[in-house]
């Protein structure tokens, strides 16, 4: 007689667990209807993010379906790493994923733009590119700057299904104007895309290798900071663009390294681009970065008084929804939490006074 436990394999014990979430949140996403002059969003985990319109436009940005280190074998970064870069270390960062995986690529069925902001394997990913060119039959749009986009197309993407950006310009998907903007993510600056490149004396070409951008929906506008650091430039974006919800990268940077904005950086952030929300990302996913977001809470407590702050700040989860401006009253977001039909039905229990 044949026993059940012959036929697990560690490929079945794969198949049946990851992604953690199934299509649960894929099914979320599509069976949400969006309120005329809201939009929706749901965090993806790391800087990845999808946005829905009223008008049912679909739009990915930084998707992410990756994972970071998994074996302690390998002793030392690539020469040209830009952690390796940034600090003269050698030793290899154990930056483990943290979060699961909570969206299901393949099962990916209406979507109108792709969006990448930059370039590193955090922020852009080839499974997600496979699963849209199978899975979406229109042939929608691959946006992002020109080191994203290049990877694309080294990747096998159509050309004709790419959009490259700079700062200042615009494309428009459906009821959806996307605004490129400068970024700030000088660690761009010193990736030289795994190969030692000696870079005293050299001006690398921001533009070319990240954006920000500014997504302008009938329900509200959403600033994508992606991995920049703090600059006093956010102040000439708030000046030029009205922004309801800004997204920043958070997170706790390890001695030697200036990678992520702290809590102080992102306040700095929401009050010069004077957002109405605050939402920080990106704390969630590296555990060698990892902070505690309320600290943002915190702070902001602290300062917001004598500082006259206007906007909010708001602690997302992973594979949780927000909807703007519905939700901007809130502070911190937890998942449903179920059991609404209790005493619905009889219960079924030995006797009453059990529980």
């Amino acid at each position: 007689m044949s026993k059940k436990i012959d036929s697990i394999t560690k490929d079945t014990w794969l198949r049946s667990t990851f992604p953690e979430w199934g299509t649960y949140l894929n099914e979320l996403i599509e069976e949400e209807v969006v309120k005329p002059n809201t939009v929706a969003m749901w965090w993806t985990g790391c800087m990845g993010f999808w946005v829905k319109t009223d008008k049912n436009t679909n739009i990915a940005v930084d998707l992410w379906f990756g994972n970071g280190k998994r074996t302690t074998k390998v002793k030392e970064m690539l020469p040209g790493h830009q952690m390796a870069n940034m600090s003269g270390g050698r030793l290899l960062q154990p930056n483990l994923r943290v979060q699961p995986h909570v969206l299901d690529p393949f099962e990916v069925k209406h979507l109108d733009a792709v969006l990448a902001t930059h370039y590193h394997a955090d922020h852009m990913d080839i499974n997600f590119a496979a699963a849209v060119l199978q899975n979406i039959k229109e042939p929608i749009p691959f946006i992002g700057p020109k080191a994203s986009t290049d990877l694309w197309i080294e990747w096998g993407v159509p050309e004709d299904r790419i959009i490259t950006v700079k700062p200042g310009d615009v494309v428009k998907v459906k009821d959806v104007e996307i605004v490129a903007l400068d970024s700030f993510d000088r660690t761009c600056l010193v990736t030289t895309g795994g190969k030692y490149v000696p870079l005293e004396g050299t001006h690398p070409e921001m533009d070319e290798k990240a954006v920000n951008y500014l997504i302008k929906t009938s329900g509200g506008n959403i600033y994508d900071a992606a991995d920049s650091h703090y600059s006093v430039s956010f102040a000439e974006h708030g000046k030029k663009h009205k922004v309801d919800i800004c997204f920043g990268a958070l997170g706790e940077n390890p001695v030697g390294i200036q990678d992520k904005m702290t809590s102080s950086d992102l306040l700095r952030m929401a009050e010069a681009l004077d957002a109405e929300v605050l939402i920080p990302l990106h704390y969630d996913i590296w555990s060698n970065f990892m902070v505690d977001p309320k600290e943002v809470v915190l702070l902001y407590n602290f300062k917001k008084d004598i500082l006259q702050y206007k906007f909010k700040p708001f602690i997302w989860q992973v594979g949780g929804k927000y909807v703007y401006p519905t939700d901007k009253h809130l502070t911190e977001y937890h998942h449903r939490r179920g059991f609404e039909d209790a005493f619905e039905y009889e219960q079924n229990m030995p006797f009453k006074s059990m529980l």
